[in-house]
């Protein structure tokens, strides 16, 4: 038998016959925990999901965990406001992220930063294009408006997604959950 911890926040979706989604989720583990009540649910997640009679199936209250794959993140050392924002990372590290992907930034320092579920649209590992040696990502936020000069030691970037849920027929909720199992 196995044990499950939470992780993060739990976050409930009513269920019917058309697909709802979650509000984004920072990926902080790599398993899903999903609980059906009143009805089966069909599970979909990614950056922007659909669920459709085709995804995973949890039956009338079950509990089904899904592998999220590997955690995600990166500390930020840098940030360069505009239309779109550059997120620099630390010398010697790489991009966790691919271009599609989508992310969430975390500066408690700094929360004037903070954005939720933006997609990445460029990853720079070029090394020592005009002295820059660590890499760097672009991400469609803009964040032109956001005062003052990125300095928050304790940022993090995360990879981000939401979780859809859908019926064949009546209502009923939807339990979601990072969880870690042993």
């Amino acid at each position: 038998m196995s044990a499950t911890r939470p992780v993060g926040i739990n976050s409930t979706v009513s269920t019917s016959t058309s697909s709802a989604q979650t509000s984004a989720i920072s990926q902080q583990s790599d398993t899903l925990r999903v609980v059906a009540e009143s009805v089966g649910v069909y599970v979909n997640y990614g950056s922007n999901p659909t669920a459709t009679n085709e995804n995973i199936y949890v039956g009338t209250n079950d509990d089904l965990k899904i592998s999220l794959g590997p955690v995600s993140a990166q500390k930020v050392v840098a940030v360069t406001k505009g239309t779109s924002t550059i997120i620099d990372f630390p010398e010697g590290t790489g991009s966790p992220f691919d271009v599609g992907d989508t992310v969430s930034l975390t500066a408690p320092n700094q929360s004037a930063f903070d954005f939720s579920h933006q997609t990445v649209t460029a990853v720079n590992n070029t090394a020592g294009a005009g002295g820059f040696f660590g890499t760097r990502i672009t991400v469609s936020y803009n964040s032109s408006a956001v005062s003052g000069t990125f300095a928050d030691p304790d940022a993090t970037l995360r990879k981000s997604f939401k979780v859809a849920v859908k019926t064949e027929a009546g209502t009923g909720k939807a339990y979601i959950q990072q969880v870690q199992a042993s």
